[in-house]
């Protein structure tokens, strides 16, 4: 929806640079076109003192004055806004309520905004706005902290509480809106985006680990509270930030619980119905907007699902985005998209960007990105161009159903290890011989291979495998000799393994409240243990899949000015989906078998019976860089620039290029990193590393 920018002073004595304040908040303009707003709390008198900026539209102009880049703060907070609920200046932001003492800078949704209104105006309170930021104020007035569990939505937001001089800091369960922040002795800096707090003053040694980590293994771009700058850390999916004088306390408001994995005791049949109709809710919140909503649409099942429905929810025809490659038929996705858009009646708008566009786009794609480019970056970043050359403000994507009911190969192996483990010998033979009849025998014996090896190691373990033995290393000694001496713990170290032990620790730090009358804890459970294949899917939601591509949706999306929803984030389903036993989720070697039955009736026939789909991507890897970017790509890595860039290992990386241009694609995807790695250090550290 927008981006926000902040600077607070632990030290009573210094007061915030109100310039860099203003510089922080002109660097996210593409977050918010439509406004622009700033508000100081004056050192002294600890007034709230509103602001316009030099993006503000002529009414907020007419009302605040410019901003006083000589006043003396304790605390700036600054926004820029794409206006979706409420177009009026009334949702304004930064939004203060003044009876309350209460300011506030939010970036998100809050998609359940009209019943918490209805309940709060209940309780007496009375709105100015019809916008969810409103909402949100008088929610932490009622409930204080916990608000935040009665949110259904996206959010990153920072509210300022001048009653208690407190800051209080919010990110979504899930992490889909993000939020950053740095800290020197005397000042903190939060903002939406990485790029902007390297304008601060803070160090901007770079984390040596988290490059490692993140070429080895590409889901692990992000990772925890880390970012690829030390002293630079996000704020974790399900935390609050609080802020005053004493110094930063984070508090973990959500986290999914292990206890409920695999307990639900719905039938199948029931199951279906319930997943179905939460998955409908879910799209009709998401739809909620004074602008109009469209979605993206590559042809598969979950975009199409959301499609389809969506299409039911409007009253007029939804406009679809969609990318495509004709040179490459895995992703020439046009025969299905025309099939949904024949059942749902929806509009479609097509792009076919070419290598040349990912070459023009690269530079401009990296600094909206903040870290380097994953392969798939030109689709997104096409489909993205494409909605807002066509007005669209909001789009509805697909994101997160894979992690929730098992899409990924990956989820098969740990499924097949369970069964085995479990001594259930008859089922796990026929999911075995179905996975052989689906890949055949050479890429069926190596799927089973890999669930035997599932068997007798840990989720950390087996990553730490990949991490080593998949891809080869790209960096020098000097790099690696680097790295090891600044890591602080195992470079996976994040990554969960829900053992007895791990899952009664967990029980005993997040205590579960039932029905408000009793606790929940490890003590109630004798075994409190997690299959593989939940603990797979739950390091996917936190750790090793979903955090990346939600920070690829978020910088990809708001480099057009459009805000990215993802129905299947719903809190609801996803705790559904956690709840139900693993084999409502892979059936007959095939993944996602409850959310394939439960959106059946959606979709068309042949979109359900579609038997593979392509990851959405494009042909970077397959096709481009031994082709029209192969002058490009070798010009840059016998570029002196590359050469004293001091971490490469030169010999390995040629040697393999020289394999990948006779047809050997094994190490094609480590390949592309080094080039978007080298692209992003141009973009953001001229320096050498080391």
């Amino acid at each position: 929806m927008c981006g926000i920018s902040g600077i607070y002073s632990f030290d009573s004595q210094k007061v915030i640079d109100i310039n860099l304040l203003k510089a922080m908040n002109a660097l996210i303009e593409h977050r918010g076109p439509d406004d622009e707003g700033f508000c100081l709390i004056e050192k002294n008198s600890h007034k709230i003192l509103p602001f316009s900026g030099d993006g503000s539209k002529e009414d907020i102009r007419q009302l605040y004055p410019s901003l006083n880049l000589s006043a003396r703060a304790s605390l700036g907070l600054g926004f820029r806004r794409l206006a979706i609920l409420d177009l009026s200046m009334k949702g304004h932001q930064p939004m203060l309520d003044p009876q309350l003492n209460l300011l506030i800078v939010f970036n998100g949704e809050i998609y359940n905004y009209i019943e918490l209104r209805q309940e709060l105006i209940a309780q007496g309170y009375s709105f100015n706005s019809e916008s969810d930021t409103e909402v949100i104020l008088k929610a932490y007035d009622f409930w204080g902290e916990n608000c935040v569990l009665h949110f259904n939505g996206i959010w990153a937001f920072a509210l300022w509480d001048a009653n208690k001089s407190l800051l209080f800091c919010s990110r979504d369960r899930f992490g889909v809106k993000p939020f950053y922040y740095c800290r020197n002795r005397d000042f903190l800096y939060f903002a939406s985006e990485i790029k902007q707090l390297l304008l601060t003053p803070v160090d901007k040694s770079l984390n040596l680990p988290m490059i490692w980590r993140s070429m080895k293994i590409n889901s692990l771009e992000v990772y925890g509270e880390e970012t690829f700058w030390q002293e630079i850390k996000a704020l974790q999916p399900g935390y609050n930030l609080i802020v005053d004088q004493h110094g930063i306390t984070l508090k973990e408001y959500y986290k999914l619980n292990p206890a409920s994995f695999g307990k639900s005791s719905l039938s199948l049949p029931e199951a279906i119905e319930i997943y179905r109709e939460t998955f409908e809710k879910a799209v009709q919140l998401q739809m909620r907007s004074d602008v109009e909503v469209g979605s993206c649409l590559s042809g598969g099942l979950d975009s199409s699902a959301i499609v389809c429905t969506a299409s039911r929810l409007t009253d007029r025809p939804l406009q679809t985005f969609s990318a495509y490659f004709p040179e490459y038929p895995p992703l020439d996705e046009r025969k299905w998209i025309a099939e949904v858009v024949h059942y749902s009646g929806c509009i479609s708008y097509l792009t076919a960007p070419q290598a040349e566009d990912a070459m023009a786009w690269f530079n401009d794609a990296t600094w909206f990105n903040d870290l380097p480019l994953g392969s798939g970056f030109t689709a997104q970043y096409a489909v993205m161009k494409l909605a807002q050359e066509n007005g669209i403000k909001v789009l509805l994507d697909g994101q997160g159903s894979d992690e929730l009911t098992a899409g990924y190969r990956h989820s098969f192996y740990r499924f097949l290890a369970d069964l085995i483990l479990q001594t259930k010998f008859h089922k796990a033979l026929k999911e075995a011989l179905a996975w052989l009849k689906k890949y055949g025998c050479i890429k069926g014996l190596s799927g089973l291979a890999k669930a035997l090896l599932s068997i007798f190691l840990s989720e950390p373990q087996l990553y730490n495998f990949e991490f080593r033995f998949l891809r080869f290393e790209p960096f020098n000694q000097d790099f690696l000799q680097q790295c090891k001496k600044s890591l602080s713990e195992p470079i996976l170290a994040q990554i969960s393994d829900f053992s007895s032990k791990s899952v009664s620790k967990f029980f005993s730090q997040h205590p579960i409240k039932l029905n408000n009358t009793r606790t929940l804890t490890s003590d109630n459970f004798s075994k409190p243990t997690c299959d593989k294949l939940s603990n797979f899917l739950y390091n996917a939601v936190y750790t090793t899949s979903l955090p990346t591509l939600l920070h690829w949706e978020d910088r990809m999306s708001m480099s057009a000015s459009i805000e990215s929803r993802v129905p299947f984030l719903d809190h609801n389903l996803v705790e559904l989906a956690f709840s139900l036993p693993s084999e409502y989720k892979i059936h007959n070697a095939q993944g996602k078998y409850i959310h394939r039955q439960a959106i059946k009736p959606l979709v068309p026939t042949a979109i359900f019976n579609r038997k593979e789909k392509s990851v959405f991507g494009s042909p970077f890897i397959s096709l481009w860089l031994r082709g029209p970017m192969k002058t490009s790509y070798e010009s840059l890595i016998t570029s002196s620039t590359f050469r004293n860039r001091g971490i490469w290992n030169l010999p390995l990386i040629m040697d393999n290029w020289q394999k990948y241009l006779k047809g050997n694609n094994s190490q094609a995807e480590m390949l592309y990193n080094i080039y978007a790695l080298e692209m992003w250090f141009r973009r953001f550290s001229q320096k050498a590393v080391i």
